[in-house]
């Protein structure tokens, strides 16, 4: 997960592949990673190399991020991943990257209770899911999509828990799958990176 070279937000997936490419690594994936702020902080809880930049949100209020259950997507430091309703969240010292958004798209193998099939609320989307054996499926939709559907792909692709990470914004850098958005404005990106 990238949030600030120094003291800049990266904000865009193009500013992120530069500061890869400095580094001598290669950029395989990148998406953004949850909402933010107008100055582009993360609204919610975000850890970056096991250090805390902003806390836990457990506030109310208006919009996607708001809905309930919202939830964390979380590493440990030994590699484990895991996906949980904010009140859920550990909040241990093993954490090594997290970063929270909302609303929960599937919750213990359940879709959403607040999501209903055949909703008119269209939008481009992107989450993230926890597969079987350790592993993140990330999904931005290719057309514009209501959140029981979206939430119905990871169920039906075996997430028992997905999370919601944006909407109309939402960028994906998939070269193996032909997609190449290197623009946007973000707070967090989380990426995929080689040597």
């Amino acid at each position: 997960m990238f949030y600030k070279n120094g003291n800049s937000a990266y904000r865009s997936i193009a500013n992120l592949k530069k500061h890869i490419r400095q580094q001598n690594k290669k950029l395989l994936f990148a998406m953004n990673g949850g909402m933010y702020q107008t100055d582009n902080s993360p609204l919610g809880l975000y850890i970056e190399n096991g250090g805390q930049i902003t806390g836990i949100n457990k506030r109310s209020g208006s919009g996607n991020f708001y809905m309930k259950p919202n939830g964390v997507l979380y590493i440990t430091t030994t590699g484990k991943a895991a996906i949980c309703p904010t009140n859920s969240y550990p909040g241990n010292n093993n954490v090594k990257y997290a970063t929270q958004s909302g609303p929960m798209l599937v919750i213990d193998d359940s879709i959403n209770p607040l999501f209903k099939s055949g909703s008119a609320n269209l939008n481009r989307r992107n989450g993230v899911g926890l597969l079987p054996g350790n592993k993140l499926l990330f999904a931005i939709s290719a057309q514009p999509i209501n959140f029981y559907d979206f939430a119905d792909f990871f169920k039906k692709a075996g997430c028992r828990n997905a999370l919601y990470l944006d909407g109309y914004v939402s960028r994906a850098y998939i070269p193996e799958k032909g997609r190449y958005d290197e623009d946007g404005d973000f707070g967090v990106l989380i990426a995929v990176t080689k040597p």
